[in-house]
């Protein structure tokens, strides 16, 4: 049976960009010398390598670069909804998907905690799913441009998350936090990124 429920954890918010500064961080994006990049929020070099994936036969792009300044201040408003402190956030993750490009089920890397996202450019939509015995449970939710989530708990830890193939130019910004060690444990190294 398949059964439609909301992923605790799950924190949806239309609108936490003005369309001036999604502009501003189109702009900056464009300005790159690659499509998208992966770095630090604080404006560090990053400590992961890029990657490009090539899916259903749009390629989706990241890179390794420095950390586009804008993005940090322009998530302030989703990563408050949780208690997130901005010195908490340890990766930035911008990601380019032209039309028809999609990112499969998965769960980030266990060493991430929470993940605060946005949505820049086009629509697209986040699906979830997790299984609990005979019983397939779902949830999806409409990303409009300009919007953001926050993925904690088991939003992140329990469910997967997939996006399905875009039909227009998009971006999407990911900001992650590191889990928190177990005690006696030393602090996990950096992972390969993966995004919504």
């Amino acid at each position: 049976m398949t059964i439609e429920e909301r992923p605790d954890g799950l924190v949806y918010e239309p609108d936490v960009l003005t369309e001036d500064q999604e502009r501003a961080l189109l702009d900056e994006f464009a300005s790159s010398t690659r499509s998208a990049c992966t770095g630090s929020p604080h404006g560090e070099p990053p400590s992961t390598s890029g990657s490009t994936t090539t899916t259903s036969g749009a390629r989706r792009s990241t890179m390794r670069s420095r950390f586009p300044t804008g993005c940090s201040r322009c998530a302030r408003g989703p990563q408050r909804s949780r208690g997130v402190a901005p010195d908490e956030l340890v990766e930035v993750l911008v990601q380019r998907y032209p039309e028809g490009a999609q990112i499969g089920w998965h769960r980030d890397a266990p060493n991430f905690g929470t993940a605060v996202g946005m949505s820049l450019l086009g629509p697209s939509r986040l699906r979830f799913r997790r299984a609990t015995g005979d019983d397939r449970r779902t949830f999806e939710v409409a990303l409009a441009p300009r919007s953001g989530y926050v993925l904690a708990g088991p939003a992140r830890t329990a469910w997967q998350h997939h996006i399905p193939p875009t039909k227009t130019l998009r971006y999407s910004i990911t900001l992650r936090t590191l889990r928190a060690p177990r005690r006696g444990t030393a602090r996990p190294a950096g992972a390969a990124p993966s995004a919504g």
